[in-house]
């Protein structure tokens, strides 16, 4: 059994993980801290886990981190890298799904997070953890930044056509719509079901700080630089991510649906849709899969990509264990493998 450890384990990242790694045959959860509800049941915090977890929250101490083979770091960005280079020096596999590790260029982190970066040479070293395209990386990896939850629908979006070279490097642009969850479980007046119902708007529109990542990913992907004009949007949902991607090919005979179709046929979450289809975010809720949809209004080139994902599973906590799976050789659907919730 695989003995893991959450640093975060109140929000819903480390809720979500909590009750996926609950399920998971292959694990066992060791600790789980909390800096405000040390000594409270779980499932006090999270009564969905009743007859799942008989664990309290414990004090963040390295000490109670010592039998683990990994933790995951479910915390806000700024936390992990304070903690993380004394957890790995005691031999122990770190999954981060903050973005304190995702974004290589120190200078640019420390722009977008307006903090200063205090463990500098691990960002350097970390895998990205976005397992259909770093999964051999991730198999070797220590250190795993876990991709954001924006980052990962438009990186899987768009990676079957900059992998085959089908379409121009900067004429993207993505419109993608989060619901409420993927802003944290803080009390914000703004995230009040009163304030975000019935309403839907866009936000940070002259920039967000996963488009670094975001343009990182693709560029990585490209083998040379991609820039994206990236809009974020808010949904009056609770969990669920839908991002539109405009792109143009390069060759207007191309078969964009049998890329897409090619390219994923193996990959266990990400579904390419039949042509013609519209994922929806309830479709995937609750789950680890990726729906995605091509279509190619008029003649010109124009390509339209919808994709579908839940922020909280694949998004973050699903994708983190994805990786774990990865990391300690287990199929990689391991605790996984289950349908999204419907209605």
């Amino acid at each position: 059994m695989i003995k893991v450890g959450i640093v975060g384990g109140t929000g819903y990242t480390g809720a979500e993980l909590l009750r996926l790694l609950s399920q998971h045959p292959d694990v066992e959860i060791v600790v789980v801290t909390s800096r405000s509800k040390q000594g409270v049941l779980i499932s006090e915090i999270f009564p969905n886990l009743r007859g799942h977890m008989q664990h309290v929250f414990t004090s963040l101490d390295i000490e109670h981190l010592v039998n683990c083979d990994v933790v995951f770091f479910a915390t806000p960005h700024g936390v992990a890298q304070s903690l993380v280079p004394e957890v790995l020096a005691k031999g122990i596999k770190v999954i981060d799904l903050s973005a304190d590790f995702r974004i290589r260029d120190i200078e640019t982190w420390e722009h977008w997070y307006n903090q200063r970066h205090i463990a500098p040479e691990l960002a350097k070293i970390a895998v990205y953890g976005l397992p259909e395209v770093n999964r051999n990386k991730i198999r070797h990896a220590n250190l795993v930044a876990c991709a954001g939850c924006y980052p990962t629908s438009i990186q899987i979006g768009l990676l079957p056509l900059l992998a085959s070279r089908s379409i121009s490097t900067g004429d993207i642009i993505a419109n993608s719509a989060s619901g409420v969850s993927g802003a944290g479980r803080q009390a914000n007046i703004s995230n009040l079901l009163s304030e975000v119902g019935d309403s839907f708007k866009a936000y940070a529109g002259s920039g967000h700080r996963h488009l670094p990542e975001i343009e990182q990913g693709l560029s990585d992907i490209a083998g040379k630089a991609v820039t994206v004009t990236f809009v974020p949007h808010l949904l009056p949902i609770s969990r669920g991510i839908h991002s539109t991607i405009y792109t143009r090919l390069n060759d207007l005979n191309v078969d964009v649906q049998s890329i897409f179709e090619e390219h994923y046929k193996e990959e266990a979450f990400v579904h390419v849709l039949p042509p013609g289809s519209h994922p929806e975010t309830r479709s995937v809720r609750g789950s680890n899969f990726c729906h995605i949809a091509v279509h190619q209004p008029g003649n010109d080139g124009r390509v339209v990509v919808f994709v579908t994902e839940d922020n909280l599973t694949k998004g973050a906590s699903g994708q983190a264990i994805q990786c774990m799976n990865l990391m300690f050789n287990l199929p990689e659907e391991s605790g996984l493998a289950f349908p999204g919730l419907l209605p």
